[in-house]
């Protein structure tokens, strides 16, 4: 088994397959206009195959696809149906705006996706078209239902809670979502990247958003999905579903970790909040073998020791605090989520 400096092993790849988003979410990419990759640059099928074969041989069981918005590379059900019959895969899943999922949700259903996330702050449509300054809120609901009669399950919502913004909007969508059959996740509003301006007092806390729904909706804890997943999980006490959150800020679950991530163009992160990555295409379409590629995933994953969210509540806890513009990040739009 693969593991790292703190005995982690590799268990999902998140594999970004584009940088562009037709959205421009406040949180996460708030600039109107960046320098966007190459297209020559980016990972072809062919390539993210090639690698996710190999990274399923080391232990990954789990891929993601991600962005940018992945419904904005085009025909990405062929790379589904690429990636299905790998062995060892046992799961593969989407994250998605879901403004193009009306049109896309059949056939990627029918190439092996199985389930999918979708980033869904609010249900008003004036602070929706707020947060992602050009984002349709009716089309993001329209694409929910066709995933849904697509067959995918479980379909889950995120929501990133950001304090001033969107708060009183955790009861809504608690109530959308057990209303309609989806799985609520929340996320703490965190640092990616370098351009969301984040200060601590923006974040809600996971105590105080558990706190919100409990009091309507009575909950016990799950906890985490074999130990390892990001979200600590709730049922409602009445069986009307479950929720989750995402804490990375106020609760890590660093020492859990087996995600590794592949940007778009090619380069293998091993945290979410990396400064760098590890250049395996300019490898791959410099010839090399999958022996050799292998031995650099390896060694890469051997000598990490992320743990960025244990440390940045470290700092938030000490006397001279977190400042989160003394530490460069990788953008969320090459990174993914």
């Amino acid at each position: 088994m693969l593991q790292d400096r703190y005995n982690r092993p590799i268990r999902d790849l998140r594999i970004s397959v584009t940088d562009r988003c037709n959205f421009r979410c406040t949180y996460c990419m708030p600039f109107d206009e960046y320098v966007w990759i190459d297209k020559r640059e980016i990972l072809t099928f062919e390539e993210i195959t090639r690698l996710a074969s190999l990274f399923a041989g080391l232990g990954v069981n789990k891929i993601r696809l991600t962005g940018g918005e992945p419904l904005l590379r085009k025909d990405l059900d062929k790379l589904i149906g690429k990636l299905s019959p790998i062995g060892g895969i046992e799961d593969i899943c989407l994250t998605t705006n879901g403004a193009l999922l009306e049109e896309q949700a059949p056939a990627l259903a029918a190439a092996g996706l199985r389930r999918i996330n979708v980033s869904l702050d609010t249900l008003n449509a004036e602070k929706f078209k707020q947060i992602t300054k050009r984002g349709d809120l009716e089309r993001v609901l329209v694409g929910l239902f066709a995933a849904k009669r697509a067959g995918l399950q479980p379909i889950k919502i995120n929501a990133v809670i950001e304090r001033g913004l969107n708060e009183d909007d955790i009861i809504p969508l608690v109530e959308f979502s057990r209303e309609n059959g989806f799985a609520m996740r929340f996320i703490e509003y965190m640092d990616v990247g370098n351009s969301n301006n984040w200060i601590s007092q923006k974040m809600v806390s996971k105590k105080e958003i558990i706190g919100r729904i409990d009091t309507r909706f009575p909950l016990r804890e799950v906890g985490r999905d074999h130990g390892t997943a990001p979200s600590v999980d709730y049922a409602f006490a009445d069986g009307g579903g479950d929720i989750g959150v995402i804490a990375s800020v106020t609760e890590p679950f660093c020492a859990s970790c087996t995600r590794a991530r592949l940007t778009a163009d090619g380069k293998l992160v091993t945290c979410l909040f990396s400064d760098h990555g590890h250049d395996l295409k300019g490898l791959m379409r410099g010839g090399a073998t999958d022996a050799e590629l292998i031995e650099v995933i390896s060694t890469v994953w051997q000598q990490r020791t992320d743990r960025y969210s244990d440390e940045r509540l470290e700092a938030m806890n000490s006397p001279g605090g977190y400042q989160p513009k003394e530490h460069r990040k990788i953008e969320m739009i090459t990174l993914g989520g």
